[in-house]
């Protein structure tokens, strides 16, 4: 992790009192943004489907409904969502709520193109109506793009495309983005209009079925073997708070006015986080030591097809953001296998290790250096 401090004081200029609408706060990622966006005073309603009452999850664990103005409702239903969000009158919209997930869509590809593009054409319907607006983020996925298996990274610019349900619907959300952009957000004086892609995110507080992260960490509580469907696919792997950062400096950039910040923007990871699968496997067993699973590579059952290599080029945030990962893979391993340590340990305070992750990725602070830096953490961190 670099030095050098990350300009969070500039966010909290921008979005302190700020009204924000996010969507799909009962997620992993929008679980993250909600505790980032209290830390930076942001005055939050959240709109999503309700969390999974089955097994654990982010949302449960740090408790966002104590984060946020918290409301349920499903983003397809035109309808129920105007009134669901008819007294809110938000500075900036961030749309996160999706089916997030290649292979459910395969079992539901209706439901994951409605979500993922009918919920996206519902958010951005009712957000142009709020007077106060500035600008829009909508986030959609790396998986958007027409992937051709290329060695190198895809910009902003490359085509859309999607040859699963789940890729095909991102590739159509920025469709509908761009549509919404140009009928709606082209004037001088309107909103603008955003669209964020990241790469494969990990980290503390992810329970979703079919991720490699939260596999071990089921495998772990089992006391089974986890079973590793595709090894040698190469993806760009970061951990959540890399994409976060990004997306929370184009949303200040956003309120303060800057209209050369609409269009899509790509925050990935730098080349040595895009690694194949078996790899992160292997750094996420030697980080737990000892009680860590072993693996069986490869998927005894037929399984649909995914791309086997996907990387991003993130030049333009680079350049015209001052964005970076800051985080090294392995310390973004670190931090993860930490959190899911704690959680497991069902004696810790996991808002509290979750904010103080947040705060030494601000500061800089690499995992082993935590206990020095912060001597309160030591109790948080001793029953990891």
């Amino acid at each position: 992790m670099p030095d050098q401090r990350f300009d969070e004081e500039r966010l909290s200029r921008a979005l302190a009192g700020r009204r924000i609408l996010l969507t799909g706060h009962t997620g992993f990622k929008g679980g993250w943004l909600a505790l980032w966006l209290r830390r930076l005073g942001a005055d939050t309603t959240a709109v999503a489907l309700p969390p999974c009452d089955r097994g654990p999850s982010l949302f449960k664990a740090i408790g966002v409904d104590g984060l946020v103005d918290h409301r349920l409702c499903d983003i397809r239903d035109e309808a129920a969502f105007a009134k669901t969000v008819e007294d809110v009158d938000a500075d900036l919209v961030i749309h996160m709520a999706a089916q997030a997930l290649v292979r459910p869509s395969y079992v539901s590809p209706i439901e994951t193109f409605q979500t993922n593009v009918v919920g996206t054409a519902v958010v951005l319907d009712a957000a142009r109506r709020f007077r106060s607006l500035k600008g829009v983020i909508v986030v959609t996925s790396d998986k958007c793009y027409d992937n051709q298996g290329w060695s190198w990274g895809y910009r902003e610019a490359d085509r859309l495309g999607g040859s699963d349900p789940y890729s095909a619907s991102k590739g159509c959300a920025e469709l509908v983005v761009e549509a919404y952009r140009r009928s709606f957000f082209g004037e001088a004086d309107s909103p603008v209009l955003a669209s964020v892609r990241a790469g494969n995110v990990f980290g503390g507080g992810d329970w979703s079925v079919d991720r490699l992260v939260p596999d071990i960490i089921r495998a772990v509580e089992a006391g089974k073997p986890v079973q590793v469907r595709n090894p040698a696919s190469v993806r760009p792997w970061q951990h959540v708070l890399e994409p976060l950062a990004g997306y929370l400096m184009l949303a200040a950039r956003l309120i303060e006015g800057d209209r050369s910040v609409g269009g899509a923007w790509n925050f990935g990871p730098d080349a040595e986080a895009t690694v194949d699968v078996a790899t992160l496997a292997g750094m996420v067993e030697s980080a737990w030591g000892r009680g860590a699973p072993s693996f069986v590579f490869g998927d005894p059952g037929q399984s649909p097809p995914e791309a086997a290599i996907l990387r991003l080029d993130s030049g333009k945030a680079r350049e015209q953001l001052g964005w970076r990962p800051r985080l090294s893979l392995a310390d973004a391993v670190a931090m993860t296998v930490e959190w899911y340590r704690a959680a497991l340990s069902a004696r810790c305070d996991l808002r509290l290790l979750s904010e103080r992750q947040i705060a030494r990725y601000v500061l800089g602070v690499r995992p082993a250096a935590l206990p020095q830096f912060d001597p309160v953490f030591r109790e948080v961190a001793a029953c990891a």
